[in-house]
């Protein structure tokens, strides 16, 4: 995987890189990658390939399972490669982080654009009216969705959300009230774009306040896989 540069992505980044909003600070970043392998990777894919390779050897028939189960999507090739590149980004955005490509499937949602629009202007709502006050052109979502098109063409991307839990997210932050975290697939031209965005307390990460961050509770470790 390759890290590539767009020009567009700077001004996001920059105003996103910690944006103050009294009480909490949102930050936000958005990558792209090339899908071809560099460095590591190459070694890095055959170790997660033969990792999923070994859990369907050890896993019941295809034939004999429930539709949902993660054993039938991980036994397509074309499926296990698009994994293998998402997950690929997600070591190269946190290199020191482990992540396991059996356990990793479950935390990857398929969503759409407007899923993902929902989300993004009911939790970015503040940070979208402060890039309107800093005169910045147009609406914060029409300017990612350009940079995202323009580095991706989302028209023929597929939508990933990534929501681990605890135990599993390299994202999360002291302070953190929330965070979301989006990958755009393009088959076509081999490319992975990745949006994440979160909310810090400023009064835990200015230590008046002791963590008290909030998860789900952990379910199986294979339930509810949409993809």
């Amino acid at each position: 995987m390759k890290y590539l540069e767009y020009t567009p992505f700077d001004r996001i980044n920059v105003f996103l890189d910690h944006l103050n909003l009294g009480e909490h600070t949102i930050k936000g970043c958005i990558e792209a990658y090339s899908c071809k392998h560099a460095g590591t990777d190459k070694r890095l894919s055959l170790s997660l390939e033969n990792e999923i390779l070994n859990y369907l050897g050890n896993s019941p028939d295809v034939d004999s399972v429930d539709s949902s189960s993660p054993i039938n999507y991980l036994s397509s090739r074309s499926s296990r490669k698009k994994l293998i590149y998402l997950i690929l980004t997600l070591y190269h955005m946190y290199p020191d982080y482990d992540f396991s490509a059996v356990k990793a499937h479950q935390f990857f949602t398929v969503e759409t654009w407007q899923g993902f629009k929902q989300i993004f202007d009911s939790y970015m709502f503040d940070a979208s009216k402060e890039w309107i006050k800093a005169d910045e052109d147009g609406s914060l979502l029409e300017t990612l969705y350009k940079a995202l098109d323009e580095s991706i063409n989302l028209a023929e991307c597929e939508v990933y959300s990534y929501d681990p839990n605890s135990d599993a997210d390299p994202f999360i932050e002291k302070g953190a009230l929330w965070s979301y975290n989006f990958f755009f697939y393009n088959r076509k031209l081999k490319r992975v774009a990745s949006f994440r965005f979160s909310c810090l307390s400023n009064l835990v990460m200015d230590g008046f306040l002791t963590d008290g961050i909030y998860y789900e509770d952990d379910g199986e470790i294979f339930d509810d896989m949409d993809m």
